[in-house]
């Protein structure tokens, strides 16, 4: 049985698999690629999915829907015709005729898929697309973010090549920015930030109200029907703008009659309030990762949207550089997803690729707030960007004499205060009586790249109390599987082999060492014990190779009353970086 991957988009979906050294996509039954994500119940009960269903948009829009993947993970639902469908039943809907399609195509079984979802997706919408998953009859244990994926796609199809790239990805309905690094045979996400509700729909309807605005139409008066065919029309005249200038937009259905030139320039002005919107996470990922422009080698663009010439101009000149040229920037997620589909089936020519991602939002709990009690502050366990898997703690004390129990809340979001952000969880914990702040627990949050959150609580008589936050659909099986894999991280770095054996080595140094060359041997040791106390597994990677040639070069000079003629400047991210 096959392993597929797919792209679960906001307009389009597509599918990929890994076979024969390459990620090849799978056609539907129309021989495309690409299938709308739209859904229309037909009037004798039957499900049209795909693009049947879009060209209904307009003939029955009471009975079709679309854009559902902005509301996963939300209580929305959708009334077409007499049933009523959730957004995770929709997309389920669309996922098995993607899975329907791959097996006419392979000609045989697919019961699992690794999907991709905008990195910026929160856990409620991550879970959402699991179910959609287990409702169209997919174990899905793996979601990949989408710009991830399109970076292990760029990865395969450019070869080993060290760079650090920023990914625009700009889809149907979300944007998602993501900061990577590639380097042998890591790919290696830093930094993720982005809008999950802007994407290109959101600028046809904005150049459908400025094509009103401008001709002075008063679009709130039109039909349902006739605002869709001027969102369509809209749409039309935006991809025709990719390869003509002027695209003449016009209406005349008899009662209204109106016709407007189009340029690229029209557009950026008409769209000003979506253009800097899409700066926005741009600069916030730069400035999370503490990378400069001039810093990024490659601009990597994909997505349906980033077609569009204005945006593509737009971000070349926020970024300063012209995007790496791809003529399909819409299927690059897709093509991603079928390697991470390969990975997850361990084939034999992907066992060298490592995908590493980040966690898109914080993780923590509520601390006691002395100036407001009852506005509990986020005490972050877990920051955002925070390379996966990952595992933190912290230690927290009673905050009242005599008080039996701690309250451990978890939460998620970036805002100073708990009521701010979203519950995902509690954990009640006894502790002894005692004075204020004489009694204590300490916890761990264990965060695996599937999304399993693990809280153990430990007080201080040893006791352990344990929660698991998961999605609700994986096995008990796979849960006790996942909690085995994760027993491991609980170790810390300095626990493992390499970083041991490489103190071990400076101690050996610092031994042989006299005079300013063991003054600087004990520096670079205090600086990478630090890196390790970080618990930062991308950060101790590249300490640890910085380490290797530190040690490496030192070694050749003990005995020497010198030092060596080379800088080794701690606050550097990485030398390797200043040697390209």
């Amino acid at each position: 049985m096959a392993i597929i991957g797919i792209d679960l988009g906001t307009t389009n979906s597509l599918a990929a698999v890994w076979r024969n050294g390459k990620s090849e996509l799978i056609p539907n039954a129309a021989g495309e690629y690409l299938t709308p994500s739209v859904v229309s119940v037909d009037e004798d009960g039957s499900i049209l999915v795909g693009r049947a269903a879009r060209d209904r948009l307009i003939s029955h829009p009471e009975r079709t829907a679309a854009w559902f993947k902005r509301y996963m993970g939300t209580k929305e639902t959708f009334q077409l015709g007499e049933r009523s469908f959730t957004p995770e039943e929709l997309s389920a809907l669309v996922l098995r005729s993607l899975r329907e399609d791959a097996e006419n195509y392979l000609a045989e079984p697919v019961t699992e898929a690794v999907v991709s979802v905008p990195a910026y997706f929160a856990e409620a919408q991550r879970s959402a697309t699991k179910r959609a998953g287990a409702l169209a009859g997919l174990l899905v244990e793996r979601l990949v973010n989408e710009p991830s994926a399109a970076a292990v796609a760029a990865h395969i199809a450019e070869g080993d090549q060290d760079k650090i790239c920023l990914v625009f990805d700009l889809g149907g309905g979300t944007l998602d920015v993501s900061l990577v690094e590639r380097f042998e045979n890591v790919v290696s996400v830093t930094a993720v930030s982005g809008d999950n509700r802007l994407g290109g729909t959101d600028f046809d309807l904005a150049v459908a109200e400025a094509f009103c605005r401008d001709t002075g139409i008063d679009m709130a008066a039109l039909s349902q029907q006739k605002q869709e065919l001027l969102i369509r029309q809209a749409e039309n005249c935006k991809m025709a703008l990719t390869t003509q200038e002027p695209v003449i937009m016009a209406v005349d259905d008899g009662e209204i009659s109106a016709s407007l030139a189009l340029t690229n320039e029209w557009l950026i002005r008409s769209c000003s309030a979506l253009f800097q919107r899409l700066a926005a996470p741009v600069r916030r990922v730069l400035l999370d990762a503490g990378t400069s422009v001039e810093e990024v080698d490659e601009l990597v663009m994909v997505g349906g949207s980033s077609h569009m010439p204005a945006v593509r101009r737009y971000i070349g000149r926020l970024m300063g550089k012209r995007p790496a040229r791809d003529s399909r920037p819409d299927t690059a997620v897709a093509l991603g997803a079928g390697i991470c589909a390969g990975m997850k089936a361990r084939a034999a020519d992907l066992k060298e690729l490592v995908l590493t991602d980040v966690c898109p939002f914080t993780l923590g709990i509520a601390a006691y707030n002395s100036r407001e009690p009852d506005r509990p502050l986020m005490s972050t366990l877990i920051e955002r960007n925070c390379v996966l898997p990952s595992s933190r703690e912290g230690t927290y004390y009673t905050v009242h004499d005599d008080q039996e129990s701690i309250d451990i809340q978890i939460y998620q979001g970036e805002n100073l205060y708990c009521a701010d952000n979203i519950l995902l969880g509690s954990l009640n914990v006894k502790v002894p009586k005692a004075r204020q702040g004489r009694q204590s627990v300490r916890v761990r949050f264990t965060y695996d790249i599937n999304g399993i959150l693990e809280v153990e609580v430990v007080n201080k008589n040893a006791e352990v109390s344990r929660l698991v936050l998961q999605n609700k659909e994986m096995s008990p099986a796979e849960v006790e599987r996942r909690l085995e894999e994760l027993s491991a991280l609980k170790l810390h770095p300095r626990e493992q082999e390499g970083p041991r054996a490489l103190i071990a080595r400076a101690e050996r140094l610092y031994v042989a060492a006299v005079g300013n060359l063991r003054e600087r041997v004990y520096q670079v040791l205090g600086w990478y014990q630090g890196i390790l106390n970080s618990q930062d597994r991308l950060l101790v990677a590249k300490a640890s190779r910085r380490m290797e040639r530190f040690l490496g070069q030192m070694e050749d000079w003990v005995g020497d009353d010198g030092l060596p003629d080379f800088t080794f400047n701690l606050s550097d991210s990485d030398e390797e970086d200043e040697e390209q």
